[in-house]
């Protein structure tokens, strides 16, 4: 999947399969490192790993593009 950021155009692979509004956690390829994203209380999704710095803005992004393509 693509998604715009920064004016960038920056292409994601989704990992899970079978995403349902039940899914917990997704886990996405970016730059051909594996992040996982998981829905946090207020609904939108996040990294897991908070040490993960490289992309902030961008996975969160990410997460949003996500929520809006399988409708969660």
């Amino acid at each position: 999947m693509r998604v715009t950021f920064d004016e960038r155009d920056y292409t994601y692979i989704v990992l899970t399969k079978g995403i349902t509004k039940e899914t917990s956690a997704i886990l996405i390829s970016l730059n051909e490192k594996e992040y996982k994203l998981a829905c946090n209380a207020k609904g939108d999704w996040d990294v897991v790993d908070a040490t993960v710095n490289e992309y902030p803005g961008l996975l969160k992004a990410i997460g949003r593009n996500i929520k809006l393509r399988y409708r969660l």
